[in-house]
């Protein structure tokens, strides 16, 4: 142990003595580490923030999806109601902590022209969990709003701008659904918009739905957020016990990878990254080979006193090694540095609700591309040192 210390600290020594020389294939290995850490960061990065804008248009990534056989709610044979209360038993007695309907309603808000088209959905309280369901103003739903006499809304902007004057959700604007009998609904939060353009779309407690407008109410489809492990066993026992229970479903499973990345995008960065590191390593094993020449006298005195082929080649090689992985070091705190100050908001329009850590695999990557270039481009000075004959190298 003392004998790997003491070849690293006189590692260290010779890179001082000769840091000008080493500096600039440094600055190249440092670049290229910072290029192949950060690329593996933000590969990380861009995948969780794009699977968070899928799951906010299909769900969880284990999100079971359940659609009914019937036509409808119930397939024609109950009631809406009916129908949520046996889908809600069979979830319950599987112990799945987040399941939501998401129906269709058709309605019309008082003010709207004939043509004027809402997109009405109908959902319960974990809807918005099951699909990081984000909000730009107010709030969304709570099980104390089941409760209230007057259903609530949570709506997105071209709707308050339509039918509410452009009032802000968190003013709680009032507007009146028309029927039979007309109903005063209350909006209580603000969605983004999903795309440019996008039309008015609202959407209300599924139970209020049901006891306000029970017949308004067109077709049905379930999400159960079930755990990763037991999406497989799930997608089949559910549509057997919703079937049991009276109400066929037929039970998606959950997609393997529900949005790719472009991976022909990243391995190019990390080819061109590479290529930088070997450019790199090419540099600094020149100068290490010009460098164990001009100290060849020192190695044959160095040998006369005793020291082993292995000493020598230790020695030599460390000196490569030591001064990559202080280059790699480099890379990897510049890297995090620039990933930890990416703006997320700007990038992709709304933060990343589950914002990972850098990832201790990118910095070890990073480490181990340093150490291996520095390891490969001592390996040949460090090979031509320990053939050097003593009285040669004396002489020299």
């Amino acid at each position: 142990m003392t004998g790997v210390v003491g070849a690293i600290l006189e590692a260290w020594d010779e890179l001082r003595i000769h840091r000008v020389r080493v500096l600039l294939a440094l600055i190249g290995v440092a670049c290229a580490v910072t290029a192949i850490t950060g690329i593996t960061a933000a590969v990380t990065m861009v995948g969780q923030a794009m699977q968070e804008e899928t799951e906010r248009m299909t769900g969880r990534d284990t999100t079971l999806q359940a659609w009914s056989m019937g036509g409808g709610m119930g397939g024609g044979q109950m009631s809406a109601a009916e129908t949520d209360a046996l889908v809600d038993t069979v979830a319950e007695r599987h112990k799945i902590s987040y399941h939501s309907v998401q129906a269709t309603v058709d309605l019309r808000i008082r003010g709207g022209q004939s043509g004027d088209y809402i997109e009405w959905s109908a959902v319960d309280v974990d809807h918005g969990t099951i699909t990081r369901q984000a909000l730009e103003d107010g709030r969304w739903f709570s099980n104390s709003d089941t409760e209230r006499l007057a259903p609530v809304l949570v709506v997105n902007q071209a709707f308050l701008d339509t039918y509410a004057d452009g009032a802000p959700a968190a003013t709680h604007p009032g507007v009146v659904i028309e029927g039979e009998t007309p109903v005063a609904a209350t909006v209580i939060g603000e969605v983004p918009v999903q795309w440019n353009d996008e039309g008015p779309r609202a959407l209300m407690l599924f139970d209020q739905a049901v006891h306000w407008f029970p017949e308004q109410i067109m077709g049905d489809r379930y999400r159960f957020w079930v755990p990763p492990e037991l999406a497989g066993e799930f997608a089949e026992v559910l549509p057997r016990d919703l079937a049991a229970a009276g109400v066929p479903f037929s039970v998606e499973p959950p997609q393997e990878d529900p949005l790719v990345i472009d991976r022909v995008l990243q391995y190019l960065v990390l080819g061109v990254g590479g290529f930088a590191l070997l450019l790199g390593g090419l540099g600094l094993l020149n100068i290490a080979l010009v460098t164990v020449r001009y100290r060849i006298r020192e190695i044959g005195i160095r040998r006369s006193f005793g020291a082993t082929s292995g000493r020598v080649f230790f020695g030599v090689l460390m000196e490569s090694v030591v001064a990559t992985t202080v280059a790699g070091v480099v890379g990897v705190v510049v890297a995090v540095a620039i990933i930890k100050n990416i703006p997320i908001d700007r990038i992709f329009g709304r933060p990343i609700d589950d914002l990972p850590g850098f990832p201790f695999d990118a910095a070890l990557v990073g480490m181990a591309c340093a150490v291996g270039i520095g390891a490969l481009a001592g390996l040949i000075p460090a090979i031509y040192a320990v053939r050097v004959k003593v009285i040669d190298a004396i002489r020299y």
